[in-house]
């Protein structure tokens, strides 16, 4: 029996890398965040120019952009997703893009699912230190990625 997240955290992130003893693709690492931000993707048109077309120009798809998604307000396991974005930014992990995939809960079930492709920790922002605290384990984790997809439930 599977459960959801705490009633706050409405977002579960799991990111799943290649195994290398070739099993695949394996969850690295994961944690359940109250706000997500980001998911976006802008496409540019290019406009093409004519001859003999004298009003307007055509548009074509141009190249897609991704946003950068942050996620706020998490918990997860002590050092999962720290220790990626060491690896990462000590150059210890050259090529540990994972894939990502955020559900988003409604109740205790998934309503839908965002997918990422070759995802790259950008920013890890952890809590203020306070004996008086109630501070959550992660405050801000932003995460770059390389393609989008949306998979309804």
């Amino acid at each position: 029996m599977t459960t959801g997240p705490f009633a706050p955290f409405r977002f579960q992130v799991t990111l799943t890398g290649n195994n290398l003893l070739g099993l695949g693709a394996v969850p690295l690492c994961g944690g359940s965040f109250s706000e997500a931000t980001g998911l976006e993707a802008t496409m540019t048109p290019r406009a093409i120019r004519e001859g003999g077309r004298n009003f307007g120009q055509a548009q074509r798809p141009g190249p897609t952009a991704f946003g950068t998604l942050t996620l706020k307000r998490g918990l997860t396991t002590p050092t999962d997703l720290w220790t990626w974005f060491d690896l990462v930014t000590n150059r210890e992990g050259f090529g540990r893009l994972l894939n990502g995939k955020i559900d988003i809960y409604s109740g205790t079930s998934i309503a839908f699912s965002w997918m990422l492709m070759k995802v790259l920790p950008v920013k890890f922002k952890a809590p203020d230190l306070s004996a008086t605290s109630t501070q959550v384990a992660i405050e801000e984790l932003q995460l770059a990625f390389e393609q989008l997809s949306l998979v309804v439930a």
